[in-house]
């Protein structure tokens, strides 16, 4: 039985319930530990859900709580049914200025829908039309009780004769209840409406405009009581509609198509049904027509019979034959697609066979080549195959064949026809002599049997490439027993030999002659000479092999330098030779090195030698002076500075003065001092300890001629100083300038990039650099250090390094200074 009398039925405007919708309030505060929580009244927990609330309570408001008047009755609410909004507003507008208030003014979000009664109830009345059934005996089986229900409803408002609800739209009466004819589920008798329940709520249930849908869609199948049937109305079809149809149900997805194809057995109706998709039991129940079924006239004629079961077969019939004929069309497609698809394939093939008869057309070429190859090379053959032919052959090969010359194994190919001619060819070949020979036919063998791919020259496998193989078994034996006979010592000829072949011998080749068969016999002829009895000097026959070899010759230098320097412990400055056997190795010798030998064995005689000149203005031996300046070239100017600051410039600037007390000629003085200045070169004059010695002279010169005593005696002499004086340090400036102006334009060629290109890694490289470029001998002092650090020389300057900075020892500690500082007490 439905029970939509009593809470009317969901219309356009539907029923308005109560409202249990989460607020904006509410989520707001739903985390909010000290929101304002609503506590239950004294009429809520004696009435619960009867008792009236005001809807300002039902939300916290910033006025407080609002006190209420207990002594005014309670109103009854209906538990499902509610007055109109409209009619709520009206009521509460009238007590005040008795206005009616229309609907448009107020907002339409906020008003609620109407709610419907299902009856014919309106505002104005206080009671249904229907309820023509007496109230008196109303709650008479009270009479037994204490009446509790009553005394409730009454102190709740309600009025005896009148509806329930705050404005009496309840109903007056009482549910009816109707009792069953058997024990069937509700609804298996038919509708289970009382006739109050039609009077009060006329109304048609859903659930029996459900029941008569249902009836009427059962009733197609039986036969009709007026023996009428409506006309079928036919749709035809026709076949390129049925592929297009077919067509675009192709294209549904993978889920789809499995779901179309489905069957399906259909056992809700009295025959069993079967469809071949689920979308066909939609239209299980659909007719031909769908027009209404209009009742048979006068002059209407009814029809003899109805067959709905043959209509059914039919139309599966024609289902079936639909779906045949959107199969054949698939099928047919699909067969011209593959016919495609096989003619492409067909081509290729085609193409496939083609390329397939040239490659074995051409392999069969080279195998008569190969073959003719192998028949000449026999030993009774009249027309032996020579090398220059077989290259021929090969060059044909790798210009007409590409392919099958790269396929092929060029090792075996050229094992079992190149080698042997090779052998030949070089069997009388003496490399010393003729060290050319054979290097045009080498490379173009290296053109046609090096593999490209093989980009590694170290450790070659010679499985792998031809080539290499050739010149590791057949060239390098000959090269072997060369070597083995050959004498260090006469080197033109094996480095012209190596010369010539060094771009066509393997790389890795190179190096093993290099390494293990020239370098062990020069280290072995170093090591037996001696620079004292010997008369071909070592430089003749090492610096030929700089070019090839360049670092490998470093382990020799050192045991050059030890013999060279135990050669010089004899030597005096005034015997040439040692500068003519030293000076071809400056440039060899790395600088440090060089600059440590000089230091070692050259600076400390050239010293020696200073100490015995005599300075004798009227009568001078200039030999000793000579012989140290030849050693310019050879060592720093800063040694050579050093030298002359210490065993030179003390003695002269002696004499100079004994000069000049003794009542001196100042022109004879002036010459004297110019003629010594000339002998120093322009780079030894530009050293900032020469110039300052030359003007402690000139000084020493102005306060002699400053006296009253050689003023006096020489008149004019001042004059002749002071200009002396004012040229020697006019042309200073100028040599200053331009020594300034020739590094800015050197700076300015070696450009930026150049000078970012030689980094150095850390600061003791840095400070070696910086040596270099002023000349300043830098080397660790052998077995000294202060607290762990190693101690260096700079010039003749003890430094250490620590964490990035330069210490200097001063007088008593360790001072720490810039490089530019360095570099400017180093000089």
């Amino acid at each position: 039985m439905s029970m939509s009398h009593l809470y009317g039925t969901d219309g356009d405007d539907g029923v308005e319930m109560e409202n249990f919708e989460v607020s904006d309030w509410d989520l707001q505060n739903e985390f909010n530990p000290h929101r304002q929580r609503h506590r239950q009244t004294k009429e809520e927990a004696t009435y619960g859900v009867w008792a009236e609330r005001d809807s300002d309570e039902e939300r916290p408001s910033f006025g407080g709580k609002r006190s209420r008047d207990y002594s005014a009755p309670v109103s009854f609410v209906s538990a499902g049914l509610r007055k109109a909004a409209a009619e709520e507003l009206s009521d509460e507008d009238s007590d005040d200025d008795e206005k009616p208030v229309k609907q448009e003014e107020i907002p339409k979000e906020f008003v609620p829908k109407k709610l419907k009664t299902g009856g014919n109830f309106k505002p104005s009345q206080k009671g249904f039309v229907g309820g023509s059934k007496s109230f008196v005996d109303f709650g008479s089986w009270e009479r037994h009780t204490k009446g509790i229900g009553q005394k409730l409803l009454q102190k709740m408002g309600y009025v005896p004769g009148r509806g329930l609800g705050k404005n009496a739209q309840g109903i007056i009466n009482p549910i009816e209840a109707k009792q069953r004819k058997g024990k069937g589920a509700v609804g298996a008798y038919g509708s289970e409406r009382t006739p109050q329940s039609l009077q009060d709520f006329p109304v048609v249930d859903s659930e029996e405009e459900t029941e008569e849908e249902f009836q009427k869609e059962l009733s197609q199948w039986r036969k009709d009581p007026n023996g009428g049937k409506k006309k079928p109305k036919y749709s035809y079809k026709t076949v390129e509609e049925l592929k297009a149809k077919g067509r675009i149900s192709k294209q549904l997805a993978a889920p789809q198509k499995e779901l179309s194809q489905v069957k399906v057995i259909d056992m809700t109706g009295r025959e069993q049904k079967v469809y071949y998709s689920y979308s066909q039991i939609s239209h299980k129940h659909n007719i031909p027509d769908d027009s209404p079924q209009q009742p048979l006239g006068k002059d209407s004629k009814p029809q003899g019979f109805a067959l709905p079961e043959l209509e059914h077969n039919l139309q599966l019939l024609i289902d079936i034959t639909e779906q045949e004929i959107i199969q054949s069309d698939r099928q047919l497609q699909y067969e011209r697609d593959m016919v495609v698809n096989l003619s492409h394939e067909i081509q290729k093939m085609a193409e496939v066979l083609s390329h397939e008869e040239k490659a074995i057309s051409n392999l069969s070429k080279v195998l008569d080549m190969v073959e003719e190859c192998e028949r000449r090379m026999q030993p009774g053959c009249e027309n032996p195959l020579t090398l220059d032919e077989c290259a021929k052959i090969f060059e044909t090969l790798q210009d007409k064949y590409y392919e099958e010359y790269r396929m092929s194994d060029r090792v075996d190919l050229a094992v079992a026809i190149v080698y042997p001619l090779m052998k030949e060819y070089f069997k009388n070949w003496d490399p010393l002599k003729d060290c050319t020979y054979g290097t045009e036919i080498i490379a173009k063998w290296k053109s046609l049997l090096e593999n490209d791919q093989l980009l590694s020259h170290s450790g070659q496998d010679l499985s792998t490439d031809a080539f290499h193989r050739l010149m590791w078994e057949i060239w390098m034996p000959y090269v072997r027993n060369i070597v083995a006979r050959w004498q260090p010592r006469n080197c033109g000829s094996m480095v012209d030999f190596l010369d010539s072949w060094v771009n066509v011998v393997p790389v890795w080749i190179l190096d093993n002659i290099l390494d293990q068969l020239i370098f062990p016999k020069l280290q072995k002829e170093v090591e037996s000479w001696n620079p004292l009895t010997d008369t071909v000097p070592i430089h003749s026959w090492i610096h030929p092999w700089l070019p090839l070899m360049q670092a490998r010759l470093e382990p020799l230098y050192s045991p050059i330098r030890n013999k060279l320097a135990n050669a010089l412990q004899k030597w005096h400055p005034s015997d040439s030779s040692a500068k003519l056997i030293l000076q071809p190795w400056k440039d060899v010798f790395t600088p440090g090195s060089w600059e440590a030998f000089m230091v070692k064995n050259i600076v400390p005689k050239l010293g020696m030698c200073l100490n015995e000149l005599i300075i004798n203005p009227h009568q001078q031996h200039m030999d000793a002076f000579y012989w140290v300046i030849d050693w310019e070239g050879m060592i720093s100017v800063s040694s050579l500075v050093g030298l002359l600051e210490k065993h030179f410039f003390p003695k002269w600037l002696q004499v100079l003065c004994s000069w000049l007390s003794n009542s001196p000629n100042y022109e004879e003085i002036t010459k004297w001092y110019l003629g010594w200045k000339s002998m120093f070169s322009d780079q030894v004059l530009a050293h900032p300890s020469i110039k300052d010695k030359f003007n402690e002279a000139l000084d020493i010169m102005n306060r002699a001629v400053s006296s009253s005593v050689g003023g006096y005696m020489q008149p004019g002499a001042r004059e002749n100083i002071a200009y002396l004086t004012h040229t020697e340090r006019r042309k200073d400036f100028q040599y200053e300038a331009m020594q300034e102006r020739r590094e800015a334009e050197n700076m300015a060629q070696r450009g930026i990039g150049a000078a970012a290109g030689s980094v150095p890694m850390n600061f003791k490289d840095l400070i070696q650099t910086k040596a270099e470029e002023h000349n300043i001998v830098f080397m660790p002092v052998i077995g000294k250090r202060h607290e762990g650090k190693q101690l260096y020389t700079f010039g003749r300057i003890v430094i250490y390094i620590d964490r990035g900075v330069v210490f200097v020892q001063g007088e008593k500690t360790w001072v720490p200074t810039s490089l530019q500082s360095l570099i400017d007490m180093a000089k």
